[in-house]
């Protein structure tokens, strides 16, 4: 008989580890996902993708907004096993230890290299040649438990962080296929995580958002662009308005211009200084607009900022 498995997860990412547990036929009892959230100006309550996900394929689910005092509701399922994926919360101790088989977390980089809850957005943003998918026994600490298989993931020069996680997903379902059935039958050999290499990911905070072309040399402003496409998106502030980077390039020379100063629109892009290049924005939002390719912005408010610079 397949162990009893209560899935963790909240977010699009955690659905490729949903999905392939539900394709591959496992004894899925329930989910336990962060509560829905209002959403828009109209505060609609939107269903987590998980939530949605376990609701189209008729699995109970269970949203404590604060697990720590809402464990019975989860161990009135009695797992076996539990499996989370970007779930949101810490998990106590008292349902860490309830399964014979324990819990295993699938974390999208390569362990002890960054734990927590923005792994994905700071490889990106550390302009990072590669990353990778950990399966890992689910702890106390963060992200600090055994590593029992792992995979490796280039990232591109250009990569969005949008983009690496479409792979990462992939990778992450190939994981758990190829590793759940030789844990269960107790054949992989967990490897204790060096402390000393650890690098933390904390969440993008609010004052990252925003782009500092005054410190931030052409590679470091680009990599910080990239990386948070497409949450929570890189923006700048220019003439008392933000300005949000939904989609940039980047090119390498020696100016003399001022860093952040918009030099003018060229080949579809707002053309912005930084210390030994050029950002090229491709497509912006500006504070109050509706998103827009660069070249109609161009035709607009944004001929007004040329020779101005951001903040």
């Amino acid at each position: 008989m397949k162990p009893r498995i209560i899935f963790f997860g909240t977010p699009k990412f955690a659905c490729a580890i949903l999905q392939e547990l539900i394709d591959e036929k496992q004894n899925i009892v329930a989910v336990v996902s962060q509560p829905d959230k209002p959403v828009g100006r109209k505060k609609v309550i939107e269903k987590t993708p998980v939530h949605q996900l376990a609701e189209e394929n008729g699995i109970p689910v269970v949203q404590p907004a604060k697990l720590r005092s809402e464990t019975e509701s989860v161990l009135a399922y009695e797992p076996d096993l539990i499996i989370t994926c970007a779930y949101g919360q810490f998990v106590p101790e008292s349902i860490l230890k309830a399964p014979r088989y324990g819990c295993l977390n699938i974390h999208p980089s390569l362990l002890p290299k960054y734990r927590g809850g923005a792994p994905v957005h700071r490889a990106v943003m550390n302009g990072d040649a590669e990353t990778g998918v950990c399966l890992m026994e689910m702890v106390k600490a963060m992200d600090a438990g055994a590593v029992y298989a792992c995979c490796r993931t280039p990232i591109t020069p250009d990569m969005t962080t949008e983009e690496l996680n479409l792979v990462l997903e992939k990778d992450a379902a190939a994981l758990l296929r190829e590793n759940l059935p030789l844990y269960l039958e107790g054949k992989l050999t967990p490897q204790e995580q060096d402390e000393s290499q650890v690098v933390l990911a904390p969440n993008i905070s609010r004052e990252e958002e925003f782009v500092r072309f005054a410190e931030e040399d052409v590679h470091t402003a680009y990599n910080h662009i990239r990386a948070l496409i497409d949450w929570p998106i890189a923006c700048g502030t220019i003439g008392g308005k933000r300005i949000k980077f939904y989609r940039a390039r980047m090119e390498e020379c020696a100016h003399d211009q001022a860093p952040g100063t918009v030099t003018g629109f060229e080949e579809g892009a707002m053309k912005i200084a930084a210390k030994g290049g050029y950002i090229k924005v491709l497509e912006l939002q500006m504070e109050g607009k509706n998103r827009m390719k660069a070249s109609d912005f161009a035709n607009g408010a944004g001929r007004g900022l040329i020779g101005k610079a951001f903040d």
